[in-house]
């Protein structure tokens, strides 16, 4: 499996933001949430999972949206379930390791 990927230095501090292709540009909305998964922030490269869980391990920050980019963290127990906000069914994490 396949996802879009990109990180971010910030400082001390490395962002990862990554998604499934198939949300990739689009705009979920949900009563008052509005979330856009913009190309040029998700976008990056194309990785499988497996190298997905392993840059998970260096990040300090992650934005993680769609089904199997969720399930890969989950899967290394980078986050959890209650930690998940669904926007449209989509499922979407946020994670901050202090």
């Amino acid at each position: 499996m396949y996802v879009n990927y990109q990180t971010y230095d910030q400082g001390e501090e490395v962002l990862l933001a990554a998604c499934d292709k198939d949300v990739l540009g689009k705009t979920l909305e949900e009563g008052d949430i509005q979330l856009d998964v913009k190309e040029n922030f998700y976008g990056g490269q194309r990785i499988n999972t497996d190298r997905l869980k392993r840059e998970l391990k260096s990040c300090t920050i992650a934005n993680l949206v769609g089904e199997k980019t969720v399930e890969a963290a989950l899967e290394i127990g980078f986050g959890s379930e209650e930690d998940i906000m669904k926007i449209e069914g989509i499922p979407h994490l946020q994670v901050v390791r202090l």
